[in-house]
């Protein structure tokens, strides 16, 4: 009823509407038949007196008083053409003769004319110089007065409608435009006199176009105007508007009106009969665009915008009226209706809401009704089964879907079934691959089955199967075999009957046989995680074996790492107040931090291995001290070699032998010198600096050329400069061009503003990859690396976030890459690659760095340093908390938990297990009062 209602009301409105908009463009038409008429009747009369006027003497008179004796002409023109306001001609030498009524008060004032003047004659003559003059005559054609214009140099050579009419042997029509004397808008008639000497014009004012635009608005708010092809207005109902700003000589453009509906029909209308709507100015209108009658060269036409309020005022009115009639009829209907469907319906009601109990899941619901309706009995009934036994197959799919644990879900399965099944006892059998032997997996009343059953053939069919279970387990039993997707097979389900049950409800067995489907599907797909589990763990343990086996240095890094930060970590969750109190870890997430602790240094396989084993300062694949102690020995034998030369020239042996001694002695001093420092122990002093330096600066011959032998990418580091000529003076220790090693284009991608790095890394970046100048190596302030090894060292945590970021992780391992990446960040900001703060970070990551660096300071297999004891590497730790470098909550815990304690007696020697003063640690890491200070 409502519909039908609604229908009605709406087809109503849109033929009221449709009659409106019909009858505006109706209305529409029959104005611009209007406004046509007009347009005809201002120039028709007109072209007829023009054409008289054309061979009239008046167009060959010369002078003045021979042009004054034809004023009668002229005035009985514009007696018997009202819409003409002025008749002139034009000469060929720049003369101009205008008559034009002067008798409104209008124009008198305007003219400043005398009392009872009637015409108003414009003349201009040329004798030798430009002579305006005006003269005002009475109805009888007397003249007044006449007043010498000076200002009035009106040349009618230089209007385009002398210009138009020259060219033309009919008549022209120039216009609309602006008169120059008047002011009016109008239009103007001009043709060529016979005699082809002068132009003959009348001035036709369109002033009453807009007059009429006034009286015909359809609504109040009707907006209209003439334009024409340029969209200049030249009648608009608002006269004042038609005047362009700030142009004394324009008319207005169609922008110009400040009116957006006018501006905003669309020219569509043009082709269309009825008024389309449009949006303009936050307002629905009406709009039609009807051409006119031309003027001139360009076509005119009427603009038309209707407001749509106003237009469908009328409409809507109606509108309500019916509404409100239809809305009297629907309430009679609906409580009458009302009142006869509760009679029927309430049974349905109360049986619609026990199905929306079940709609909400909730099967417990009792499904019962009272109902005259037969079929709503029997609905009741089947709904009342449907539940029970929705209710039985939703707790198999809770435990199908949602237990991870194969023995704990089977299990489940299985007592669901049995409960379902109204039985007692039941087993899940699983099958060996290797041993092809069913193992029990799962069981309802213990003892009833064996837990093993013998081998079997897992290429025979499924009835082949059940009779040998049969044959093992007895008759009174309902079996299943459960396969997975490619028919491979899994186990068997087995269901015990009771002595009483000599059979088993036929939909009960398929039941079976479905339930048992999804229970394979289910194994299959724990199988097949566990599988890939343990491949993904057996792969992690390789990358970090080989990783360990690459270097003696780091030898069992990747492994005990990830055992003692997942010590922290567990410690973390088990604690129920203090900082860890709402630290929680399910676990997927622990399953994650697992994977990410083991990965944590991934990126070291990408690690130069000379740069991480490097021992010495000038080591590179090998120890370049062994280079440098050759060119000593060049110096010590040249030292000879001046000895024996100054014994064959007979200087004192003595004095020579003495000399050879002396500096022999200096090469001693100064190797040892070179070769401590390479050791990188202490750091170097500025005197020890000075004197590498000193010895660098001496010089020694090379007589073999240094540019041959030489790989490729050595030859692309030396100069671009011819080889000199041998022998070749060379510094005994030298920083060269071909020492360095440029990025190319393997820039790494660690710097902010890189377009590259979008994991957004912050790390400075050495101009070189590598530096391997001999000095630039040995004046390193401390240790053995250089700036430029230093990066590529930390630079194995920036490949170890690329690339566990390329692996097509799963959404629950999706933060492994940043678990794995941030534990050589510091709490106080100014650790890589991402500078975090500590705030920043989470207990993980926290924990992951803690973990990393109590392993390294305590490592007894590190050939290059002992494992620091217990007390050490805390003290050291505590430090490090005090500068902002560790997190001191996860100390805390590290070292109150007793985690190191736990970590020592699996992996550290029996000498490093000393006692340890926990007071005195935290106070050194910055705590007091049970709270950090820093």
């Amino acid at each position: 009823m409502l519909v039908l209602a609604s229908v009605l009301v709406f087809q109503g409105y849109r033929g009221m509407s449709s009659g409106l908009v019909s009858a505006a463009s109706q209305s529409t038409r029959q104005l611009s038949t209007t406004l046509n008429d007009r347009l005809k009747a201002a120039t028709e009369p007109t072209r007829s007196a023009l054409r008289i006027l054309a061979h009239d003497p008046l167009t060959r008179a010369s002078s003045l008083p021979e042009r004054q004796a034809r004023l009668p002409v002229l005035a009985e023109t514009l007696r018997t053409n009202e819409l003409v306001t002025a008749a002139y001609v034009g000469y060929p030498n720049g003369d101009f003769f205008l008559l034009r009524e002067a008798a409104t008060a209008t124009l008198q004032e305007r003219f400043n004319a005398p009392p009872n003047a009637r015409f108003l004659l414009q003349t201009v003559t040329q004798n030798g110089e430009t002579v305006g003059e005006w003269h005002f005559f009475n109805a009888n054609l007397e003249r007044l007065t006449r007043q010498a214009k000076p200002d009035y140099r009106f040349d009618p050579r230089t209007r385009g409608w002398f210009s138009q009419a020259t060219v033309s042997e009919d008549t022209i029509l120039a216009g609309p435009y602006v008169f120059f004397t008047t002011r009016d808008i109008g239009i103007t008639l001009a043709r060529q006199s016979a005699t082809n000497r002068a132009v003959v014009g009348l001035d036709v004012t369109l002033s009453d176009l807009s007059q009429q635009l006034t009286g015909l608005k359809l609504t109040p708010g009707t907006q209209m105007a003439v334009v024409d092809g340029t969209r200049t207005v030249i009648a608009h109902p608002e006269l004042h508007r038609l005047m362009a700003a700030n142009d004394n000589d324009g008319l207005a453009r169609l922008p110009d009106l400040t009116s957006p509906a006018l501006a905003g029909i669309p020219e569509q209308t043009l082709r269309t009969s009825q008024p389309q709507p449009f949006r303009a100015n936050g307002q629905d209108w009406f709009g039609m665009i009807v051409p006119l009658s031309d003027l001139g060269t360009d076509k005119l036409s009427l603009r038309l915008a209707i407001p749509s309020q106003e237009l469908l005022a009328g409409a809507w009115q109606v509108v309500r009226g019916q509404a409100l009639i239809a809305a009297a009829i629907l309430i009679v209907l609906l409580l009458l209706g009302w009142f006869l469907g509760r009679r029927i319906g309430q049974p349905l009601k109360h049986l619609a809401g026990q199905v929306d109990e079940l709609a909400h899941f909730r099967f417990d619901t009792g499904i019962d009704t009272s109902s005259r309706i037969r079929e709503a009995g029997e609905l009741a009934r089947a709904l009342s089964s449907m539940a029970n036994t929705i209710r039985g197959f939703q707790r198999l799919a809770l435990t199908l879907n949602r237990e991870q644990r194969l023995d704990v879900m089977l299990q489940g399965v299985l007592e669901q079934l049995i409960r379902v099944l109204g039985r007692h006892s039941g087993a899940i059998y699983l099958l060996d691959r290797k041993t092809h032997v069913l193992n029990r997996a799962a069981e309802c009343q213990a003892g009833h089955h064996p837990e093993q059953l013998d081998p079997v053939d897992t290429t025979t069919d499924d009835e082949t199967l059940v009779d040998r279970l049969r044959s093992e387990l007895g008759e009174q039993s309902v079996f299943s075999i459960l396969r997975d997707r490619e028919n491979h097979l899994l186990g068997a389900l087995v269901i015990d009957l009771t002595p009483d049950d000599e059979t088993l409800d036929r939909d009960l067995i398929t039941f079976v046989s479905e339930v048992a489907g999804s229970a394979a599907v289910a194994i299959e797909t724990r199988q097949l995680i566990q599988s890939q589990r343990d491949l993904l763990d057996g792969v992690i343990h390789l990358v970090a074996d080989a990783i360990d086996a690459k270097s003696p240095y780091t030898s069992g890094h990747c492994e005990r790492v990830p055992q003692l930060a997942e010590m922290i970590i567990d410690s973390a969750r088990h604690q129920t107040g203090g900082d860890f109190a709402d630290f929680h870890m399910n676990d997927s997430e622990a399953y994650e931090f697992h994977i990410a602790a083991w990965l944590h240094d991934c990126g070291k396989i990408t690690s130069p291995e000379y740069v991480v084993d490097k021992a010495t300062k000038l080591e590179t694949i090998h120890n370049r001290i062994h280079e440098i102690r050759t060119r000593f020995e060049v110096l010590h034998r040249d030292s000879h070699i001046r000895y024996l030369q100054a014994r064959l020239k007979g200087e004192p042996e003595a004095a020579a032998r003495e000399i050879r001694d002396r500096e022999q002695a200096a090469l001693q001093r100064d190797f040892r010198v070179i070769a401590e420092t390479n050791l990188g122990g202490e750091a170097l002093e500025d005197e020890t600096i000075a004197t590498i330096h000193r010895i660098g600066d001496r010089t020694w011959l090379r007589h073999f050329s240094d540019r041959i032998g030489l790989s490729q990418e050595e030859e692309r580091r030396l100069p671009d400069m011819p080889e000199p000529h041998g022998p070749v003076v060379e510094r005994l220790l030298d920083d060269k061009p071909q020492h360095l090693v440029p990025w190319g284009d393997r820039v790494p991608p660690v710097r902010p503003d890189d377009p590259h790095n979008r994991w957004g890394f912050d790390m400075a970046l050495p101009p070189y990859s590598y530096h391997f100048g001999e000095r630039y190596n040995l004046t390193i302030p401390r240790g053995t690396l250089t700036p430029e090894e230093r990066f590529h060292i930390n630079d194995h945590i920036v490949q170890t976030i690329r690339l566990l970021d390329n692996l097509p992780l799963p959404e629950h391992l999706s933060r492994v890459p940043r678990l794995a990446g941030t534990h050589h960040e510091r709490m106080d900001g100014e650790g890589y690659p991402y500078r975090l703060h500590g705030s920043a970070m989470t207990i993980p990551e926290k924990a992951m760095a803690v973990a990393d660096v109590f392993e390294a300071l305590t490592a007894v297999d590190r050939p290059y340093k002992r494992g620091k004891t217990l007390s050490e590497a805390l003290g050291i730790m505590a430090k490090m908390v005090w500068e902002g470098h560790l997190d001191g909550t996860v100390f805390r815990l590290f070292l109150e938990g007793g985690i190191y304690r736990q970590y020592g007696e699996r992996f550290l020697h029996a000498d490093q297990q000393d006692d340890v003063n926990h007071d005195d640690l935290l106070s050194r890491a910055g705590f007091s009062d049970q709270a950090p200070t820093r």
